[in-house]
């Protein structure tokens, strides 16, 4: 396999509990791609971010990390070589400051960005470092969120539903820290309802149903598969 693949998914499947969620997954994504997993609610887009760091139940199939074999191993295993999660309800700890919040993870390489880093990528957090997580807006904890990732040096980064219920100037700013990590090399998996936002910035976008991948659009071909696109997705 190439050195160039980040992540390569084959066959996979996942439960929770009995229920059969993942039916085959098959998606590869390359170092310093940004992809999309587009579909529906209940599509399994979702489940496949967790089924790669090993948050599900059963999984069948094959689960590639920078060309090392996951699907046995240990959900802080598979963090330590460099995924990060960044999941839905974003999982901040909400009575520590957001500093705190951001000293807690562990380093797992040098990649870590440091503190100083972090606050000129994101400036809002500065201003409210000693603010107990509780007390950030919806916005400003989802940036903890992604900041605390990029802390422990991950460099494949699973990103699910980040602009959900932010206000424009809020998406617009996560949109610029998307290009920023691109530009610096991070492979990037997005799960987005919010299309308008993911469409600039992915290099490719898996269309997810009924737990498989039934399309696979590159960026260059988004108009003409526009139509196709819209009838997944119910846009």
């Amino acid at each position: 396999m190439s050195n160039q693949v980040a992540l390569e998914i084959s066959n996979l499947q996942t439960w929770y509990g009995e229920s059969h969620i993942l039916h085959g997954i098959n998606l590869s994504v390359d170092k310093g791609e940004v992809v999309t997993l587009l579909g529906r609610n209940g599509a399994g887009r979702t489940t496949t971010l967790r089924a790669i760091l090993g948050l599900t139940g059963k999984r069948l199939g094959s689960i590639k990390i920078q060309g090392k074999e996951t699907i046995n191993l240990a959900s802080h295993l598979v963090a330590r070589l460099g995924v990060g999660y960044c999941p839905e309800e974003r999982g901040i700890f909400s009575s520590l400051t957001a500093e705190e919040n951001l000293l807690l993870p562990p380093i797992i390489n040098e990649m870590g960005m440091s503190i100083e880093e972090i606050y000129s990528m994101f400036p809002n957090l500065l201003e409210r470092r000693l603010s107990p997580g509780a007390r950030l807006s919806g916005g400003e904890q989802q940036m903890l969120a992604m900041a605390r990732i990029l802390r422990t040096g991950a460099n494949i980064l699973l990103l699910d539903e980040i602009t959900e219920g932010l206000a424009p100037v809020i998406v617009q700013k996560l949109g610029e820290v998307v290009m920023n990590l691109r530009n610096k090399g991070y492979t990037i998996i997005l799960v987005e309802q919010n299309f308008r936002f993911a469409a600039p910035l992915a290099d490719k976008h898996f269309v997810v149903e009924h737990g498989v991948v039934v399309e696979t659009v590159l960026s260059h071909e988004l108009q003409e598969k526009e139509e196709l696109l819209n009838s997944y997705l119910g846009i």
